[in-house]
């Protein structure tokens, strides 16, 4: 989970969860940062300074090839263990609690889960965005569609195994235990996001059942358009409304936490994850962009108050809502399935690195690939070609040019879906902002630079996420710690990698 400062501004749920704290003592926010770890995190909310954090991972399950799990009670756990920690920390920095005045939420947006209201036991494990267990049902759907069209103008998404209601059908169809829950009027659906704020709200006793607007939209029964909940999308999956949370906007009071060192602490930003970091960078005016290098790609454009509907490929969504009475600001999305994953691929399959750190070495080593190409596509192609069943790689003749290859790939990857990015958009992107554990490997930033051509410019505090959902909280009416306005954004350092190679030199991969 992420950070927790001035205002306990994020609760980041991707694969684990981190914290992160500033260093004085001012006014601070927290965000809890749920993804591969959990990282509660505080921010000081005049400097966007990380001043404390503490990670506890998340272990995943794999019950079938394909299937990928996690269990929403050691999500949980983790998350009070780390807000604990968090807290243990800014008392050894002499930094009163007190100064926490919000928390964050930020989480892997699709990863679904079903729950009892009654007694707060989850009803199944949380099944992850990557899973593909789903393919014959998005299979049944699209062939059930006038035209075979996989497509949605109401959700900007495809269908696909990628989002939520999909995996709520599996569970509604495949776990008995929820199939009575929903029978028996006692069940509720939600993303991590949803699970983690209604028990910290107190759960089965009082606790809050909602989403954002963000998260919200990556379910496909969500209307961007309305920004509420479709009846005739949840009539099409046959998802009954009432087990599904409020939705509401990024940044407002939800409710407070319930037990812990932050007792009574408002929880009042909810962002997913690649809102959540597009938030972090800062990218507010419309045309901005940022990509994220986690264990996929991600690369967000803000378009603005209207959706653009792509015509290449990609996700129209929601970016952020930063307030009840605030606009809804939406994006443009690109996905890359494999990223970091391929590097751990690397490490664990093949083992020709000991650690991720070391791939930047060894793909130096030969500065090209010299015709080896790679294909990662563990999980089928995302955008913008949608491919569930792609796979491939080529041969090779070293370590070195497979590693090498390897990051390449995440780098055409970013550029393909940037091209189709630029042709729905209309205008060129004049610079790439980035942030994800990937981004501190030098040479794929150069490369990256190369490949598209235009600069690629890195914050230096890479914790763009956690921040993004602090500072969502931090401006909630009723906090009022962390000001938006353009002119009261803190500048935070940046390094800048400018394109070295013509791009006439560059192929096309």
């Amino acid at each position: 989970m992420s950070p927790i400062e001035h205002v306990w501004d994020a609760l980041d749920q991707r694969v684990g969860q981190r914290v992160h704290v500033p260093s004085n003592i001012q006014q601070r926010c927290a965000a809890v940062e749920e993804e591969w770890d959990n990282i509660p995190q505080v921010f000081n909310s005049k400097t966007a300074e990380l001043i404390s954090h503490h990670q506890v991972g998340i272990k995943q399950s794999f019950p079938k090839e394909g299937w990928v799990e996690e269990d929403p009670k050691e999500i949980l756990q983790s998350v009070y263990e780390c807000m604990e920690r968090t807290c243990e920390k800014l008392g050894q920095l002499n930094i009163d609690i007190s100064n926490i005045k919000a928390v964050g939420v930020t989480n892997q947006r699709e990863t679904t889960l079903v729950w009892d209201k009654e007694t707060g036991e989850p009803l199944y494990n949380a099944i992850v965005w990557l899973d593909l267990r789903t393919q014959s049902t998005v299979e049944r759907l699209i062939n059930s569609t006038p035209g075979k069209n996989k497509n949605h103008l109401k959700t900007g998404l495809p269908i696909s195994t990628y989002f939520s209601a999909v995996k709520l059908r599996w569970l509604m169809d495949n776990v008995e235990e929820v199939a009575e829950a929903v029978l028996t009027h006692r069940a509720m659906f939600g993303t991590v996001d949803s699970w983690l704020i209604w028990c910290l709200t107190g759960g089965k006793s009082g606790g809050v059942h909602i989403t954002d607007v963000t998260n919200a939209s990556r379910t496909m029964l969500f209307n961007i358009h309305t920004l509420d909940w479709d009846p005739e999308l949840c009539k099409y999956f046959d998802v009954p409304m009432e087990i599904l949370p409020q939705v509401k906007s990024s940044s407002e009071i939800y409710g407070s936490v319930n037990s812990g060192s932050l007792a009574g602490v408002p929880i009042s930003g909810c962002l997913g994850d690649q809102s959540a970091a597009l938030v972090g960078q800062m990218c507010f005016q419309d045309g901005q962009a940022k990509n994220t290098y986690g264990t996929g790609c991600f690369l967000l454009r803000n378009t603005g108050i209207k959706p653009v509907m792509s015509e290449h490929g990609l996700l129209t969504t929601l970016a952020y809502k930063l307030g009840k009475d605030s606009p809804a600001y939406y994006a443009l999305e690109g996905s890359v399935a494999i990223a970091g994953a391929v590097v751990r691929w690397l490490k664990d399959n093949l083992g020709i690195i000991q650690s991720s750190a070391e791939i930047e070495k060894l793909a130096g080593d030969v500065g090209s690939s010299y015709g080896c190409y790679f294909v990662p596509a563990f999980s089928g192609l995302y955008a913008p070609y949608w491919e569930p069943s792609a796979r491939g790689l080529t041969q090779f003749t070293n370590t070195s040019q497979l590693a090498f290859a390897a990051l390449e790939a995440v780098c055409f990857q970013t550029r393909e879906i940037l091209e189709a990015m630029n042709q729905d958009y209309g205008v060129p992107l004049s610079q790439l902002q980035v942030d994800g554990g990937m981004t501190s490997n030098r040479l794929l930033m150069q490369l990256q630079a190369d490949v598209l051509c235009i600069p690629v410019v890195k914050p230096s505090m890479s914790e763009t996420t956690a921040l993004g959902a602090a500072m969502a909280a931090g401006a909630a009416e009723g906090v009022g710690v962390w000001s938006l306005t353009p002119g009261d954004l803190t500048t935070i350092p940046t390094d800048k990698y400018q394109p070295l190679i013509n791009p006439e030199g560059l192929g096309s991969k």
